[in-house]
């Protein structure tokens, strides 16, 4: 099968999408970015493959009559138990490194009882493991550093206890090991994994009726289907770092318009908010830009300001519109700057103002500098189409949508669930069209 690959490095995230040759999605994933963009693109690009093979699955189980109503029970265990080896993977290769780092000459005093410590550290890792992919679990992020950061912070400081060392020992050879484990990515032995995966979820379903020669023959015939890299476009913040050739690389407008009418047709007006960067988007009928604004120089009113703001107030990015939306005054926010986003809300705190109110004035200002940079690009056109991480912050969406309606009137304002996609959605047709015109 002939696939076309669009990824988008971003500054805070890097995504990719899959699409066939007839122009169909396939799969679509996405990391956090790193300075080493190499392994951000290889990582996300592995995702969105990892994505690709479960919509393979679930096209064959949906020709599987008996399966009617169970496929996507079945296939959400799939992903459970292959994200659990992905895990125990990443988990051995990280307890190797930190054993590896152990013998750093800094600690040859205590070095065997360090040893011994990191190996029971891990081993209760692996068991904790289990629980956070069991049916149900919930995980506040699905970033291995971050799972297993947590987890391994809670673990090591009763562990350094029992050993009789000092706990930042077990801090220190982790925060080394970490940056070296992260920047290699899982094996790309996708299919033995997801073998596994299927042997691990057919246990947990025995008691389910269901055929499970079937299920394995439809899931072996969906991983011996040949997925050929055909072409890879890349684009986003980042653009220049990739991996890629000059005639591989797309610029974000140019992606992002032609992504957003992909999902929309009938765009016309698209607004991108992401990490570093906005943007306001004119495009025609066929999704090509006749019109672009960028914000100048800063990274003011973007989500990396929103991150700093929920770094200072110690919470995470996710919390920070449910707050604003609790708002019950207005509170007046002036400037927009990221370099002094600290010092404006500690202020603002002193006076006497909630957090939430302050939280919603943050977001009306950003949407307000956003608008400046729409009516640059030659204002509002129905359909009107929000893209970008900040397009999930509902108080961010709330301020757009109010402040459309006051300067544009009644706009249909379109905003997908896999919108921080679009960048890579775009660069996947442009790879797409790279061969398929070309042949």
């Amino acid at each position: 099968m002939k696939c076309f690959i669009g990824i988008d490095l971003g500054s805070t995230t890097t995504k990719a999408v899959v699409m066939d040759e007839n122009g169909k999605q396939l799969g679509h994933g996405i990391t956090n970015s790193r300075s080493n963009y190499d392994t951000a693109s290889a990582v996300a690009k592995q995702e969105a493959f990892i994505d690709t093979r479960l919509t393979l699955f679930r096209r064959g189980l949906e020709e599987v009559a008996e399966l009617e109503g169970k496929v996507d029970l079945l296939l959400d265990g799939l992903e459970r138990n292959f994200r659990l080896e992905q895990y125990f993977e990443q988990l051995d290769d990280l307890r190797e490194t930190c054993l590896k780092n152990a013998e750093d000459p800094r600690f040859v005093d205590f070095r065997d009882k360090l040893k011994t410590a990191v190996s029971v550290t891990f081993e209760k890792l692996r068991e904790s493991g289990k629980a956070l992919y069991a049916p149900g679990a919930e995980r506040k992020s699905d970033f291995f550093r971050d799972i297993a950061g947590s987890q391994y912070m809670q673990l090591s400081e009763e562990v350094a206890d029992e050993a009789g060392i000092a706990y930042d020992a077990l801090l220190n050879v982790y925060d080394k090991s970490i940056i070296e484990v992260e920047n290699r990515p899982p094996s790309g032995d996708m299919k033995n994994k997801f073998l596994r995966a299927l042997d691990r979820e057919m246990r947990e379903l025995s008691d389910i009726s269901v055929d499970q020669d079937i299920i394995a023959a439809r899931i072996g015939d969906a991983l011996d289907v040949e997925l050929d890299e055909s072409y890879v476009v890349g684009t986003g913040y980042g653009r220049v770092r990739l991996p890629f050739s000059k005639e591989h690389i797309r610029s974000e407008i140019l992606c992002h318009g032609l992504g957003a009418h992909m999902m929309y047709p009938k765009t016309r007006t698209v607004l991108d908010i992401g990490g570093q960067d906005t943007k306001g988007i004119q495009v025609d009928d066929q999704g090509i830009v006749v019109n672009f604004q960028m914000n100048d120089r800063c990274a003011a009113g973007c989500g990396r300001y929103l991150g700093y703001i929920a770094d200072e107030m110690n919470i995470g990015l996710h919390e920070l519109g449910p707050m604003a939306m609790k708002s019950t005054k207005k509170v007046r926010i002036n400037s927009t700057c990221t370099v002094f986003a600290g010092a404006e809300l500690r202020d603002r705190l002193s006076l006497g103002e909630k957090r939430e109110d302050i939280m919603a004035g943050l977001h009306r200002a950003i949407i307000m500098r956003a608008m400046s940079i729409i009516s640059r690009s030659g204002g509002v056109e129905d359909e009107f189409t929000f893209t970008g991480g900040v397009a999930k912050n509902e108080s961010a969406v709330n301020e757009l949508s109010k402040l459309i309606e006051e300067n544009y009137g009644k706009v249909k304002i379109n905003i997908d669930p896999d919108s921080i996609y679009t960048g890579a959605l775009g660069a996947s047709e442009f790879a797409r069209r790279a061969v398929m015109e070309a042949a």
